[in-house]
């Protein structure tokens, strides 16, 4: 079985799009993305101070 780690925000959104979801858009308190019929939630980038 495939592990899986940590992944930076930016790629997450550009493998996604590799894959042929759309977006992200604006929505609720996450930004999701879109293929069909399938809604994806992209996590928050963390800010730090």
């Amino acid at each position: 079985m495939l592990k899986f780690g940590p992944i930076k925000r930016k790629d997450l959104i550009r493998y996604l799009r590799q894959l042929g979801f759309i977006g992200p858009y604006s929505g609720g308190k996450h930004q999701f993305m879109v293929k069909e019929k399938l809604k994806v939630c992209i996590p928050n980038p963390l800010v730090f101070r």
